[in-house]
């Protein structure tokens, strides 16, 4: 691809102070309720201008390789991204994680517009730093990192994809009721939901779960507990998934609340909710599939993955 062939897109979140300025109007309102809690307000001064000069120099650095878009986070869903583009996120790891799981097989290139505030296990450069990767990209001497995708498929053939982890279970707080299967396993259920993890969503959400779920047997039990989970690598062939707090009771179980999602043995959950089911992944609960009585969906590992500049 030559430098002027480039279209680069590049995303970009708003930071709290403006969002507070959009909740509340102008700043000063922005200040007043900040520092009426007792929090910082030249904090988010701070956070906001570091954020908006790393994208500043994002911009002067990719100019030379071709015509840069501009688009906020929450054009994402929609937008028409083309093979050949080139795309740049300047956040943190939700964002980048957000904005993988709607390309295809574009590069991505994270950016950490504030090392000092954000550690970036997804963001390995910084604004200044773009020149250089560009052109290193574009001489295909960048090494790629391969991230493997889960993928719920309902009955009627919908279906949603996460780079993170998938949520099964109510809209609400209240209990999800469902039947999980896996492999020649079938359980009736009663839970806070099923979460069901990438490797590159593992330390994330799942790491969580886990956390408090040995806290709490090691609380209750004489014996140290310790979950057996092998780490996966990023493009990992297989998921994990974990039910969350599993209600035992004459009609529902809590023996099968914790494995793995493997090629030849995917996960079957069918909703018994007769209203507010969802699914939906990477935190992100206003793009759901609808997951009510009758609804089935087939959890696997995807067969396409997304690619990641290192």
């Amino acid at each position: 691809m030559k430098q002027s062939e480039a279209r680069i897109i590049l995303v970009k979140r708003k930071t709290r102070l403006e969002e507070m300025i959009a909740r509340y109007n102008t700043i000063l309102q922005a200040r007043f309720y900040i520092e009426h809690l007792g929090a910082d307000f030249d904090d988010y001064q701070e956070e906001d201008l570091s954020y908006r000069t790393s994208l500043t120099v994002a911009v002067q650095n990719l100019e030379p390789f071709g015509r840069v878009q501009v688009i906020d986070r929450e054009l994402v869903p929609n937008f028409i991204f083309t093979p050949t583009d080139i795309v740049v996120a300047v956040g943190q790891d939700g964002l980048v994680a957000n904005v993988l799981k709607y390309l295809s097989k574009q590069p991505l290139i994270g950016v950490n517009p504030d090392p000092k505030r954000w550690d970036g296990v997804l963001l390995p450069f910084t604004s200044s730093e773009l020149h250089a990767v560009f052109t290193e990209l574009l001489h295909h001497k960048r090494p790629i990192k391969y991230i493997s995708l889960a993928k719920a498929v309902l009955n009627d053939g919908q279906y949603l994809l996460a780079v993170n982890d998938l949520f099964i279970g109510q809209r609400t707080h209240t209990s999800a009721r469902y039947q999980i299967q896996s492999g020649n396993v079938t359980e009736q259920q009663s839970s806070s939901g099923v979460i069901i993890s990438t490797g590159l969503g593992y330390t994330g959400w799942l790491k969580s779960v886990l956390a408090g779920a040995v806290g709490v047997a090691n609380a209750t039990t004489n014996d140290p507990v310790a979950i057996q989970a092998e780490k996966p690598s990023w493009d990992a062939n297989f998921l994990y998934f974990s039910v969350r707090e599993p209600y035992p009771s004459c009609t529902t179980g809590s023996s099968l609340v914790f494995g793995k999602v493997l090629p030849e043995k995917p996960l079957h959950i069918r909703s018994s909710m007769a209203e507010n089911g969802v699914i939906f992944s990477d935190g992100i609960e206003h793009d759901f599939l609808e997951f009510n009585s009758g609804i089935q969906a087939t959890i696997s590992v995807a067969d396409e993955v997304r690619c990641l500049v290192q």
